[in-house]
C-alpha cells in the first residue's frame, strides 16, 4: 500500500529573509498557511514540518501542527526530508513541499502525488508554462527541458533551448514552449535514500540546482504541467508583491 508523507522544510536562518517561516500573512504565519493547504489537499497520510529552530517548533505547537526538529547542517530541503524519512520509515513516498508558498493550490499537490504514484516513477516534480520574455531571461526562474514522455532532460537558469538563428530573444517564446520549474518534489523511499548519499556534481555547482545532481547520476525525474502557480516568498520584496496580489485579497 502506498503511503505518502508530506514534509515542509522550514529553516529560520534564511540568508535573504531571516525568520521567513514566521512572517504574518493576514493573521497567520506563512508556515501555518502552507501546512493547512497541505493538509487540505487530502493526498497525504500525514504532514509534518521539519525545522532546525526552537522558535519554529514552539510556534507550530502553539496552533497544533505536527513538527519535528532536524539537524542544522542540511544545505537543502531535500537533505532535511531525507533525515525525516529516517524518523518516519513506514512511508513508501515522501514529498518535499516548499515552505514559502502560503497559498499553494491543493490541486497542485494532488497533481504532484498523482505523478509520483505513476508506475516506474523515481522522482516527480512540476512545471508551468513561461509566458513572457522577462521570466524567460530571468536567472531566478529555473527552466526545464523534457523529453517527449515528460521526463526531465535538463534544468537551467538560462533559456534552453538557445535559438542560434534568432537574435531577438523576445521571439523565442513564440518558437518553443518554455517551462518554469516549480521547486516541489516527490520521491520514492528507495530513491530518497540514494539521493542522501550522493555527492555534489559539477553541473549542480555551476547552476546551483540540486536536481542536476540526480540527473547527473542517472536518475529519472518525471514531470507534469500545472497552468497556475502561487507566489513564492523568498525576499521581503516578494512579500510586498504578494500583499498587492489577487491571492492576498481573497485569502481568509
Amino acid at each position: 500500500m502506498n503511503k505518502i508523507l508530506g514534509v515542509i522544510p522550514a529553516r529560520y536562518a534564511s540568508t535573504r529573509f531571516p525568520g521567513k517561516p514566521l512572517i504574518e500573512i493576514k493573521g497567520k504565519s506563512m508556515i501555518q498557511r502552507v501546512y493547512e493547504q497541505a493538509c487540505k489537499a487530502g493526498c497525504f497520510q500525514e504532514v509534518v514540518i521539519a525545522t532546525d529552530s526552537d522558535l519554529i517548533v514552539n510556534h507550530v505547537k502553539s496552533w497544533g501542527g505536527e513538527v519535528i526538529m532536524t539537524g542544522n547542517h542540511h544545505v537543502s530541503g531535500t537533505d532535511r526530508v531525507g533525515e525525516v524519512a529516517g524518523k518516519f520509515p513506514d512511508y513508501s513516498h515522501y514529498v518535499n513541499i516548499q515552505g514559502d508558498e502560503p497559498f499553494i493550490e491543493t490541486n497542485t499537490l494532488v497533481l504532484l502525488t498523482n505523478t509520483l504514484l505513476k508506475p516506474g516513477t523515481q522522482i516527480a516534480t512540476l512545471l508551468s508554462p513561461i509566458k513572457d520574455t522577462e521570466s524567460l531571461m530571468n536567472p531566478g526562474v529555473v527552466k526545464a527541458v523534457t523529453d517527449k514522455e515528460g521526463f526531465a532532460l535538463y534544468f537551467s537558469r538560462h533559456p534552453v533551448p538557445f535559438f542560434r538563428n534568432e537574435q531577438e530573444t523576445q521571439k523565442w517564446i513564440q518558437l518553443y514552449p518554455y517551462f518554469k520549474h516549480l521547486g516541489i518534489y516527490g520521491f520514492t523511499k528507495e530513491i530518497l535514500m540514494i539521493i542522501s548519499r550522493m555527492q555534489e556534481c559539477p553541473l549542480e555547482t555551476a547552476e546551483s540546482l540540486e536536481q542536476l545532481r540526480w540527473l547527473y547520476n542517472g536518475l529519472k525525474i518525471r514531470t507534469s504541467v500545472v497552468e497556475s502557480t502561487s507566489i513564492a516568498i523568498d525576499t521581503p520584496e516578494d512579500l510586498i508583491r504578494l500583499r498587492s496580489s489577487s491571492e492576498f485579497s481573497v485569502a481568509d
